[in-house]
């Protein structure tokens, strides 16, 4: 059975193989924010109730969930909204919604696991596996990392050359784009709270920017109700129902949130602290994740109003949205081009950002490196600036290529998710690590299902693109090979973890129990 939330239970932090004073920590002692203790906490800690909802409390965690929250709004997110809102209209609106919930479900399992054990998901994945298969998920993390980033920079770059009125070439975004670690390292050393403060101002300026587009293009309400309200799925649609839940997901963020909410100096060592964080945590990312969803909303919506059923929704992609915008719409007060530009450029620079973040935990996590932070960001912005670099030269002029391109990004992160989700749910199972706060029975069950329906609809999202791009019989040959090795290791790491089988076989003893 599974253990209630009790003051008795496992103790959250054990003493783990390769777990030492040497081994890379997310955040520094100095670096954490503190969460003051009242009186009356310290008079509930014996019993371990939790103290009164405090506002100021909540303001104090306030931060990781909208860090969090970037990958759901990153350029790639954005193609994906204006693709179903011009190809399906009002008809995904209630996927979305469904979809970003699902991920609210994933990133608040990352953050229980790091406030409940004080180490990250990368770090944890290099205890619990051996060496082997550590370095492999690294490999995944990292190709999923530049494959995101990759779509974040070009996206900032289009922005960039829109803004700039068309001066700005792509790959001159691209360079002006990779200074941005430089801002990252600088608003670092001044301390969490002012990181945080910069991504809620490019939040803000997101929703602001899509909020004047919705409110200038005047979308249906009543279709948009019907939308979110009504579940529908045409055959015409699949393509781009898929790409609005694959896009949700990032593999990437979810190594990251688990790693931010250790930026608040908590004690794990008493539960009703932990409980306590769980909490403002859980209410936090709600809300980030609900902005979120607004800002897509607007996206799809925009796009839905102007170009569903017109000859051009089929084409409209990232490079030149804006342009078909501005012929549709121009712009009442301000071009409407400019303010797309300006939504995107905000997305594009927070979530090229928070991916030079999560690379500095992903590498130090799994490779247990003691490198200073600038060291870190350096590395991780330069595996993806090559190829970016590169892509912004051959692509710039050609708008099919850049949708190939991009429908590639996808795949490719597309099948690094089950080496993020599959260990976490190995992780967020087991007692041994969570001791009071391993996830439930039901908990398990619903995610599992969660985590099989996200790799079969990334499944089907390789599948169609292997099958629409690939030709050749010894290209199909080498990817058969590698698609037998994929799944092997996806089985291994299943096996491992045997956190399903365990469900599983509860569920079928309960059932027996009860007939009997």
């Amino acid at each position: 059975m599974d253990s209630p939330l009790r003051p008795e239970a496992a103790p959250l932090l054990q003493t783990r193989p390769g777990s030492n004073d040497e081994a890379e920590r997310a955040y520094d002692a100095d670096e954490k924010v503190v969460i003051s203790v009242s009186e009356d906490d310290r008079s509930m800690e014996d019993d371990g109730s939790l103290p009164p909802f405090s506002w100021r409390k909540l303001w104090r965690f306030t931060g990781p969930g909208f860090l969090m929250s970037i990958a759901f709004l990153d350029p790639g997110n954005l193609e994906g909204d204006l693709q179903a809102g011009a190809c399906a209209g009002y008809s995904l609106l209630w996927l979305l919604f469904w979809s970003t919930a699902m991920g609210l479900i994933i990133q608040l399992l990352s953050a229980r696991l790091g406030v409940a054990t004080g180490r990250h998901l990368a770090e944890l994945c290099r205890e619990e596996y051996p060496p082997w298969a550590t370095i492999a998920l690294w490999i995944m993390a990292e190709l999923a990392l530049i494959g995101a980033d990759i779509q974040e920079v070009i996206g900032s770059a289009i922005a960039i050359k829109i803004l700039s009125g068309g001066v700005i070439p792509l790959w001159a975004g691209v360079v002006i784009t990779a200074s941005d670690c430089f801002i990252f390292l600088f608003l670092e050393n001044y301390g969490v709270r002012k990181l945080e403060a910069f991504f809620g101002v490019l939040i803000a300026t997101m929703a602001v920017s899509f909020a004047i587009m919705f409110g200038e293009t005047k979308p249906s309400g009543k279709e948009f109700l019907i939308g979110v309200l009504v579940p529908k799925l045409s055959s015409g649609t699949i393509r781009q129902a898929v790409g609005v839940v694959g896009c949700i997901i990032m593999p990437h963020n979810v190594f990251l949130h688990s790693a931010l909410v250790q930026s608040r100096k908590i004690d794990n060592s008493k539960t009703s602290h932990v409980r306590e964080a769980m909490s403002y945590y859980s209410i936090e990312s709600t809300v980030a994740l609900l902005i979120s969803f607004f800002i897509n909303v607007c996206v799809t919506t925009v796009f839905a109003k102007g170009f569903y059923g017109t000859e051009v929704a089929s084409s409209i992609g990232l490079e030149n949205a804006g342009q078909f915008l501005q012929e549709k719409y121009g712009g009442k007060l301000f071009p409407i081009l400019y303010i797309w530009g300006i939504g995107l450029l905000a997305s594009g620079q927070s979530s090229t950002i928070t991916g030079t973040y999560a690379g500095q935990f992903i590498m130090g996590g799994f490779l247990n490196l003691r490198l200073k932070k600038w060291a870190r960001s350096l590395i991780t912005r330069s595996f993806a600036m090559l190829p970016t670099i590169l892509v912004a030269l051959l692509f710039d002029t050609d708008d099919s290529a850049m949708d190939i391109l991009n429908e590639s990004l996808n795949v490719l992160q597309s099948i690094q998710i089950p080496f993020a989700l599959i260990p976490l749910l190995a992780l967020v199972s087991k007692e041994q690590l969570m001791g009071a706060f391993r996830i439930g029975l039901i908990m398990k069950v619903v995610t599992w299902i969660m985590v099989g329906f996200l790799i079969i609809i990334n499944g089907y999202l390789l599948l169609d693109f292997f099958t629409a791009e690939v030709h050749g019989l010894l290209i199909s040959c080498l990817l058969s090979s590698a698609l037998a090795i994929y799944v092997i290791f996806i089985a291994y790491l299943v096996l491992r973890g045997s956190a399903f089988r365990t469900s599983v076989t509860l569920v079928i003893n309960k059932g027996f129990c009860n007939r009997n």
